[in-house]
């Protein structure tokens, strides 16, 4: 619990002192896919040079080339999102929008993030902070997912399942959090929601799972809080199941 309540407190109080602009990468990208566009766009940077207006004709003729590769087509867009020029960016933001190859999708959204932070530092010369997660964000929020189980493995009652309702309902958008998804499984919560960067996570959950617990103890006050990505159903039945046979001893 400690190591948990570690990470809560670095990533709060990394950014509630933080000034600049921030930057959240809307659309959702896989960890491992952003660490190789990173990478990659290191490396492009060093190569990089002034582009002309053959090369923008070019690099337009070449992401509407289908016979041209995926791996081509990488090469292009991160040329486009570390040239510093406006009409590069609206090129990327045309690509990503609008007709993408399929397996370029989530590297078009890097390259036009890569982008928009480059021009926007170099036009106002103002402190720019990119922020990407896997699960992604909206706006100035970054979107969470947490899984909460019922308290020693009991299933739910009608009345519990509305009092979670009612408590999350409530008390999320007071934080000017935005619930997405609301799910009530047998023995278990699931919540996608949402947040300001500088919003408390591990405060504001704990407070709305002691105020329906005033109605029972009936949540569990040990929570999976992760910003990588959705558990999928197997993976919560897996939890739910460890966590029944731990509590009785199975």
């Amino acid at each position: 619990m400690k190591g948990q309540e570690d990470v809560f407190k670095r990533f709060y109080e990394s950014f509630r002192n933080m000034g600049g602009h921030f930057h959240i990468l809307e659309h959702r990208v896989p960890v491992e896919q952003q660490m190789e566009y990173f990478k990659y766009s290191d490396r492009i940077r060093k190569e990089v040079h002034e582009m002309n207006d053959m090369d923008y004709e070019k690099y337009m003729m070449d992401l509407r080339d289908n016979e041209l590769s995926g791996d081509e087509k990488k090469h292009v867009l991160s040329i486009l999102a570390s040239s510093k020029q406006v009409r590069a960016y609206r090129l990327l933001e045309r690509y990503a929008q609008q007709h993408p190859d399929p397996e370029l999708v989530n590297w078009a959204y890097m390259a036009l993030m890569e982008s928009r932070i480059t021009l926007e530092s170099e036009l106002s010369g103002e402190k720019q902070i990119y922020i990407s997660t896997g699960l992604g964000g909206k706006g100035q929020k970054l979107r969470f997912y947490v899984l909460i189980l019922s308290s020693e493995g009991m299933p739910f009652l009608d009345y519990q399942r509305k009092v979670i309702e009612k408590e999350f309902g409530y008390a999320l958008p007071k934080e000017d959090c935005e619930i997405e998804r609301l799910t009530i499984g047998y023995k278990y919560v699931e919540l996608v929601f949402l947040t300001p960067v500088k919003v408390d996570i591990k405060k504001m959950l704990e407070d709305v799972i002691r105020e329906c617990n005033l109605y029972g103890d009936f949540l569990s006050e040990i929570f999976t809080v992760t910003n990588v990505k959705e558990l999928s159903p197997e993976e919560v039945s897996r939890i739910v199941e460890k966590y029944g046979l731990d509590k009785t001893g199975r």
